[in-house]
């Protein structure tokens, strides 16, 4: 998988950013938190998440702390965002 051309950019990246994705200032990736109710609820998120991971065959960078999950999205063969990056974002974003 290739990294994201800027026209690819330009389509993608935009409304991730403007539904709360934020870009890191030292790698090329994406990141966002998300809080949920409770601890079963972030659990049960990223539970389903994972599953979508291994079906994209792409694994985020993640932590959970009680009701809150932090996430980052790398391609690391790519060395930066890729179409898979941004398919697992939309997927978060609607499940969340």
């Amino acid at each position: 998988m290739k990294a994201l051309n800027n026209s690819e950019r330009e389509e993608h990246i935009a409304p991730l950013l403007a539904n709360g994705w934020a870009m890191l200032d030292n790698r090329d990736a994406l990141q966002k938190t998300f809080q949920f109710a409770n601890f079963r609820k972030a659990f049960a998120w990223m539970t389903e998440m994972a599953i979508w991971a291994e079906k994209l065959d792409h694994h985020p960078e993640w932590s959970n702390v009680y009701r809150t999950v932090d996430v980052v999205l790398i391609t690391h063969d790519a060395n930066g965002l890729t179409l898979r990056d941004i398919k697992l974002a939309q997927k978060m974003d609607t499940a969340a």
